[in-house]
């Protein structure tokens, strides 16, 4: 139920953001939007410090430095020789052009990552299909519904149907818990939900700036995590 009661927070936040956006200014849009992108940037920052920093009573270090730079390296090159961004955004673009719904493909694509990015998709996920425990993904719900009214008003139509894969990616996680608990756990997860992070800050600069990064293809990095961890089991 935890994954079913976020998406159905996601879709009603999304409505209420479109209606309300009717009602604002375009002035008021365009400061919204880029406050956004501040508070984005933010959270993916302190996301990021959040998984890497090691705090002892004396100072505080950091981990994670490698498997970082290799992932997001090998990740974008991969994402960029199969030009995954265009692929992902090519539905879309054909939904948005069919149905006259502007700036669709672009909050479908950021919506979709910033819900589904972090660890209290993945512990939700894990307590609701292991534990039977939803109060985890019920808080991210009442999160990423008050988020979507934001990303609603400010994005458009897309910020609804990033529901669509909130609810398979979670909903997976759930079904599989029995057999991920195990491995989905200390430096392992803290590596996912820091390179997970650095795309959220990655979509908060497309907030802010005019050229846009290609997120979409810097996806794969969260594989390359996987497979690197996978093969440190082995050697």
């Amino acid at each position: 139920m935890g994954s079913i009661v976020n998406a159905l927070s996601i879709i009603v936040g999304g409505i209420l953001g479109i209606m309300l956006k009717k009602g604002i200014k375009e002035n008021i849009q365009e400061g919204i939007y880029k406050a956004i992108g501040v508070c984005v940037l933010v959270i993916g920052i302190n996301g990021v410090l959040s998984n890497m920093a090691v705090v002892s009573k004396e100072f505080v270090s950091t981990s994670g430095e490698l498997i970082l730079v290799i992932s997001i390296v090998i990740g974008t090159f991969i994402g960029e020789a199969m030009d995954l961004d265009k692929k992902l955004n090519g539905l879309s673009y054909k939904i948005e052009k069919k149905f006259n719904l502007a700036g669709f493909a672009s909050s479908f694509v950021a919506a979709s990552i910033i819900f589904c990015v972090g660890a209290m998709a993945i512990i939700g996920g894990i307590n609701d299909g292991l534990l039977h425990d939803p109060n985890v993904l019920y808080v991210k719900s009442i999160l990423d519904g008050i988020t979507s009214i934001i990303l609603g008003a400010t994005l458009g139509m897309g910020v609804i149907f990033s529901s669509i894969p909130v609810l398979i990616y979670q909903g997976a996680i759930t079904l599989l818990a029995g057999s991920l608990s195990s491995v989905l756990v200390g430096e392992f997860l803290r590596q996912i939900c820091m390179v997970g992070y650095v795309l959220v800050i990655c979509i908060g600069i497309n907030f802010l700036a005019p050229n846009k990064l290609k997120v979409a293809n810097m996806l794969p990095s969260l594989l390359v995590v996987i497979v690197y961890n996978v093969i440190l089991m082995f050697f």
